[in-house]
């Protein structure tokens, strides 16, 4: 059984008893009447109304799937893997929740190495202004301005804010509840309850410098399916719709036209070939290849990511960012490239699905994190790599305007963090030993802004 879902590298993962899904023009699955219309929709439209549906969406019907600990681990008083590994099983049965968060599992030190990063690099000659995508429970932020009422001037601390865009409102309570434990932060800190992807929300932009912080949330964003009969047909987007009999969901295949999805596509094929990827002809030999042997394709495209970036970029023109999130997800039974993971919990134990249509509200949707197209999708909603897709321009001298870095969560928490304060007796260190397929991204605008 995964105990977190950081901890899915590792061989306690849950056993995954169903088939995968066929290929068939038509894939049939039983599915909850309350998060479809009548009308097809993208598969990003479906997995949005199963996670974040007001009623029926999973963050909605399960406010306990973030677990907040009532204290912090004692590391160095376990003795070592076998006793962390007992302590989780532990605390997980007690508090009943979906999975706990790496900033809840090593509070207060997984935050406290965030606010030493945004401290070290940011310039304080601004009041410091803290925005969080998705804030859980609130641990991080409590964390962070703790961090930074104790170890930054004085003057940084008392102009700062801190605002937490969380479209849960059960979370939005629970993160006001968790900063207001420290009376003093309650007049930095605010909640909007709002989709951080939606640009309307944001209003006018911001000019002055500030930090965008996402923890565990590109791995929830909603993605889309393209789709093709073999090695050369061509791109279809992927829609959803009901059957006639209304109890089972199909999915439909339609030419590409969603300008987020071909979006996508030219950011992930730019530097091959400068003609959008549905229009390019193949070669006689493939075919013929394709002809003999074929085989259908299956492509993840985060285009909840690009939203929310050009969303972000937008609205924060001179932000700074810091997302951490997965890098890869073992077992994954969901055919196609970025496949993500659906999971269920229930009495206590974890079950994966093996097709994005069975969620139905009651499971979890999280994705791998593909950290050089993040980087990409970065470039491009700052607006440099979309000026050279726009313009095919290859040979553009125009800088970039973000400078950017992908660290393991190892080399990060070492760089910024205390490691030494979540080590055991042994020296094993959960954090540095265990969280190897996560990372951090760190992206901060340069010069070139025009």
């Amino acid at each position: 059984m995964a105990y977190t879902r950081h901890l899915l590298l590792h061989s306690h993962k849950s056993t995954i008893t169903t088939t995968a899904s066929s290929y068939c023009r038509r894939h049939l699955a039983f599915f909850s009447t309350h998060l479809l219309g009548d009308t097809p929709v993208l598969v990003r439209d479906l997995i949005h109304s199963a996670l974040y549906h007001p009623q029926h969406g999973y963050f909605s019907q399960s406010p306990r799937s973030v677990g907040v600990l009532d204290r912090s681990i004692h590391f160095h008083k376990l003795q070592g893997r076998k006793a962390y590994m007992s302590h989780l099983e532990k605390i997980y049965k007690q508090n009943d929740v979906s999975w706990f968060t790496p900033v809840e599992l090593f509070k207060p030190w997984y935050a406290h190495g965030i606010a030493e990063a945004i401290l070290r690099t940011t310039n304080l000659s601004f009041p410091l202004k803290i925005y969080e995508i998705g804030g859980g429970s609130g641990t991080c932020a409590k964390g962070i301005m703790d961090y930074i009422m104790l170890n930054a001037p004085t003057r940084v601390y008392s102009n700062m804010s801190y605002t937490s865009v969380e479209i849960s409102s059960s979370l939005a309570k629970k993160q006001m509840e968790t900063v207001g434990e420290v009376s003093s932060h309650l007049s930095k800190f605010k909640v909007e309850c709002r989709d951080a992807a939606d640009r309307a929300g944001w209003g006018d932009a911001e000019q002055q410098p500030c930090w965008v912080i996402m923890l565990e949330v590109l791995d929830n964003l909603p993605h889309d399916l393209i789709y093709s009969e073999n090695q050369v047909s061509p791109w279809m987007e992927v829609w959803v719709e009901k059957q006639q009999d209304r109890s089972a969901l199909s999915e439909l295949y339609k030419p590409m036209q969603d300008p987020l999805i071909k979006s996508c596509l030219d950011i992930l094929n730019v530097d091959k070939d400068y003609r959008p990827l549905e229009t390019r002809e193949p070669s006689l030999p493939s075919n013929i290849w394709a002809k003999m042997f074929p085989k259908p394709r299956r492509r993840w495209l985060p285009t909840g990511c690009l939203k929310l970036l050009e969303a972000l970029h937008g609205a924060l023109p001179k932000m700074s960012m810091i997302a951490s999130d997965f890098s890869y997800l073992p077992d994954v039974k969901i055919p196609g490239d970025r496949a993500p993971l659906v999971s269920t919990k229930k009495d206590g134990s974890s079950s994966d699905h093996s097709t994005y249509l069975d969620a139905k509200g009651d499971a979890d949707i999280f994705f791998p994190t593909d950290f050089w197209l993040l980087e990409r999708i970065d470039h491009y909603s700052s607006g440099w790599l979309k000026s050279r897709i726009e313009h095919f321009d290859r040979s553009s001298k125009q800088g970039k305007k973000r400078r950017t870095i992908t660290l393991d969560t190892s080399v990060f928490m070492e760089e910024f963090g205390l490691p030494t304060k979540t080590k055991t007796k042994d020296g094993y260190n959960p954090l540095l030993d265990d969280f190897k397929n996560t990372k951090f991204y760190l992206s901060v605008p340069t010069h070139n802004t025009k």
